[in-house]
């Protein structure tokens, strides 16, 4: 039992009420306590009637409560939003209660929130044996700038008038997690060519032998150029589904880490001094930094490298 920080009496003190007014009579022992007569009364009365658990704090709520809700209209209410998934003001206004009665009894109920239309789709994870199997390409486009912009300083209006985009391509392994990440102009045919070609040259200094690709639906990746590079190489090229980027999930994740740890992380002069801060990143990425996914260690153990050969690590 929770008893009030200010409350005057205890249950335990209530006891010792009792005792007195048996002893020394009702008025003495009401002034000793600092009580009117009237609740010294009370709380002997109680303890004749209820012994010891008379004495014992009560809930404050009424007894009764004419004014309350019907119970049948509670539970339309209640059904109406489970079922057709209306508003408060529509349930207030079918079943005649007020909005606030309503919002009460659905979050009481548990659909305060409406629940999703369809069931979520199971997360399907997965992992190749071996590093090469599947390596996972994207894109995500970058402003150009020659002054900090609105993330720094706050200012919207602070920008670099018809600055430009750069395209940021990133490729992780399915199995080690090592990426690689170049930043280039655009995302045409040519740079996803070319960048497809950076990103074999690497991994093949890392001992890593690519057998396949995944990626979007990007009109680069679905370009003859595209397809005729893949196909001179040997590697087999794998597509997501339309509107699944959880397909390659990996790929999109490593963009969020990028974004967060290196293009966002610190306040760069100009978009360029960004651009060379891109490549000291992604060695710590693969050679220090610990990946959740690679037991918390970096992933270029998975590589069999030894985190302390700096001259076979720093090809």
């Amino acid at each position: 039992m929770n008893i009030h920080k200010n409350a005057s009496m205890t249950p335990k003190g209530r006891a010792h009420l009792v005792r007195e007014i048996d002893r020394i009579g009702l008025k003495p022992a009401a002034a000793a306590a600092g009580l009117s007569e009237r609740t010294a009364r009370k709380w002997h009365r109680r303890h004749a009637c209820e012994g010891t658990g008379g004495l014992l704090d009560r809930s404050s709520r009424p007894q009764r409560c004419p004014r309350r809700s019907q119970a049948s209209k509670i539970e339309r209410a209640v059904a109406l939003r489970r079922t057709q998934r209306l508003t408060y003001e529509c349930i207030a206004e079918r079943v005649g209660l007020s909005r606030s009665t309503v919002a009460r009894a659905c979050k009481a109920a548990g659909v305060a929130r409406l629940p999703a239309l369809q069931d979520a789709v199971p997360v399907r994870r997965y992992e190749r044996q071996s590093p090469g199997e599947l390596l996972h390409l994207d894109t995500k486009k970058l402003g150009r700038f020659d002054k900090p912009g609105h993330r720094v300083t706050g200012d919207r209006t602070q920008n670099t008038p018809r600055a430009g985009w750069q395209a940021l391509h990133v490729a992780i392994d399915d199995h080690s997690r090592v990426g690689f990440s170049l930043m280039l102009a655009d995302e045409t045919a040519k740079s996803a060519c070319a960048f497809v070609l950076g990103a074999l040259r690497y991994y093949k200094t890392l001992g890593v032998k690519v057998e396949r690709v995944m990626t979007d639906n990007g009109s680069a990746y679905k370009s003859r150029r595209f397809a005729k590079l893949l196909r001179r190489l040997g590697i087999k090229h794998i597509r997501t589904r339309p509107y699944t980027p959880r397909t390659n999930g990996k790929a999109e994740r490593f963009i969020q880490t990028l974004l967060r740890e290196w293009a966002y992380a610190f306040i760069y002069p100009t978009s360029e001094h960004r651009t060379r801060e891109l490549q000291p990143w992604m060695y710590h990425y693969n050679f220090h930094r610990p990946h959740s996914a690679t037991s918390h260690r970096p992933p270029i153990t998975r590589l069999g490298f030894d985190g302390n050969n700096v001259l076979r690590n720093y090809i």
